[in-house]
């Protein structure tokens, strides 16, 4: 199913889940044009391939009392000792090893201005790091359609460019 099997309806599916992983089988079936039993059968393979890895709730971490959310960017340090201090480190929601100069990028949430100290003061033992805090989320959790394959004409025309 990952060599680029998915047709319309498994593209359909993946929108409708990503959307809200809580729709009902037969909402579903219905919004995709499909029988209950297809839909499930469809469902179950994409899970199967890994396409779908999980089903998660998004909260809102101001609901829960985290006021600040930021953005630390962590420089050039031990692999290791990042990986460990992340482990140990409730408030880093997602942690991303990048390219570039520096080697994390990580989301945290934090209560308030001195929560945000004490976190970045934990990261900053180990090297240098850069720290925005995020005013709005214009985008979270956008929807991922399945990837288009170049047309062989785009790939020619790709190749014959300066």
């Amino acid at each position: 199913m990952t060599d680029g099997s998915l047709d319309q309806f498994d593209a359909n599916i993946l929108a409708e889940l990503q959307n809200d992983a809580r729709i009902s089988v037969a909402e579903l079936a219905r919004r995709i044009h499909l029988s209950q039993p297809a839909v499930r059968e469809r469902v179950q393979k994409l899970e199967a391939a890994d396409i779908i890895r999980n089903f998660r709730t998004t909260v809102d971490a101001r609901a829960l009392g985290y006021g600040i959310r930021a953005i630390m960017r962590v420089g050039r340090c031990d692999s290791g000792r990042i990986e460990r201090l992340i482990a140990k480190t409730p408030e880093v929601v997602t942690a991303f090893n990048i390219t570039g100069e520096d080697s994390w990028m990580l989301e945290i949430a934090v209560v308030d201005v001195e929560h945000l100290e004490s976190v970045v003061s934990r990261y900053c033992a180990l090297a240098v790091t850069s720290t925005s805090i995020i005013l709005k989320a214009l985008r979270e959790h956008h929807p991922l359609r399945p990837a288009a394959a170049p047309s062989v004409a785009a790939r020619a025309a790709a190749s014959m460019s300066p």
